[in-house]
């Protein structure tokens, strides 16, 4: 792998005593772990068919960390490092785009939430990520994943599998169907807000799993990473990925459904640690619409999960027979549980 990896290498200037291992659990980018004398840097790889424009990622980062470093200097951001030739982002023929980034000493991610501080923790930090840059002019940022969280469109997607997907899995998949069909005010209620002027378009992160945070030694959070996501977007993106990952003690792959659960005090941890810092720059109707936002992301990965059954699983593959449908019920027993406990998490957003 080094061999291979050498001439990206060269191109930061990195040619003796180098070591090079595997990195992290990502599941998009490929990712290694430098060693070069005194210095530990994160090597990736763009995947760029998922991401077709990567060079549109570097000048979003370039631009967020300008502004970042003449107003906030003091605030931790993970700036990639420049090539020999200046340059932010490297592009070698065959092999791809890369960036290098300093690894942050004594720093660590965690793969899944384990305890209401690290909710909280990283919560805060997505939500003082957003405040930090919410003077910043949005849409100067380049759309690096057109219509990722486009519930309408996905939707369309979803009726479009229904008609021309594989009949026995729509016959298998009829009362999931039935019940996507039922929520559906939750796409109503996302295209009411793109009008809305209560709901401000801000730089959105779009993808706030927990592994996207820095923590030190003592689990406090230091930063967030993984910007690829980073473009203009609504808060309910950000708020409702961390609620729809963070609140039941079991993932997207959990087969038996009554592991699922909304566990009350990691929804406070969440709520306090974002609003800790974004509750001054929400607006009323914004906050009001905290608790939709884990709606709106359950909803959105049920639909995307059963669509792509429908289609024969051609967009995320499938490890076993049913992979994507258990996924899509998954999914729906999450915003079953969450809907059931909407009033309960409500009146701790407006304690």
């Amino acid at each position: 792998m080094k061999n291979r990896l050498q001439p990206i290498l060269n191109a930061y200037g990195l040619v003796n005593d180098v070591e090079v291992k595997p990195f992290g659990t990502g599941l998009i980018n490929h990712t290694w772990a430098i060693s070069s004398g005194n210095s530990k840097l994160i090597l990736q790889r763009i995947n760029h068919h998922i991401f077709k424009a990567p060079n549109d990622i570097a000048t979003n980062t370039r631009l967020i960390s300008e502004y970042l470093g003449r107003h906030y200097p003091g605030y931790l951001f993970v700036t990639p490092e420049k090539t020999l030739q200046q340059e932010d982002m490297l592009y070698i023929n065959q092999e791809g785009y890369f960036r290098l980034f300093p690894f942050v000493k004594d720093s660590h991610t965690v793969d899944v939430v384990s305890s209401t501080a690290q909710a909280y923790e990283a919560a805060k930090q997505f939500g003082r990520f957003t405040k930090l840059l919410a003077d910043f002019p949005a849409e100067q940022l380049h759309i690096t994943l057109p219509d990722f969280h486009n519930l309408s469109l996905r939707y369309l997607q979803f009726e479009k599998a229904i008609k021309q997907g594989n009949a026995e899995r729509i016959k298998e998949a009829a009362g999931t169907i039935l019940f996507l069909k039922q929520y559906n005010d939750i796409v109503t209620v996302s295209e009411s807000i793109a009008t809305n002027p209560a709901f401000k378009k801000r730089v959105t992160h779009h993808d706030t799993k927990i592994s996207n945070v820095l923590f030190d030694e003592n689990d406090h959070g230091l930063c967030v990473i993984d910007l690829d996501t980073v473009m203009p977007g609504y808060f309910i993106s950000d708020a409702g990925d961390m609620l729809r990952t963070y609140l039941s003690p079991v993932s997207e792959e959990e087969k038996d459904f009554d592991k699922i659960e909304i566990r009350e005090d990691y929804f406070k941890a969440i709520a306090e640690g974002y609003l800790g810092e974004m509750n001054e720059e929400l607006s009323a109707a914004e906050k009001e619409h905290f608790v939709y936002a884990g709606k709106f992301m359950i909803y959105m990965q049920a639909l995307r999960f059963l669509t792509d059954y429908l289609n024969n699983d051609v967009y995320y593959g499938a490890q076993y027979e049913g992979h994507n449908f258990i996924r899509a019920k998954n999914q729906v027993v999450l915003l079953e549980r969450l809907t059931e406990k909407e009033a309960a998490l409500k009146s701790m957003v407006n304690a």
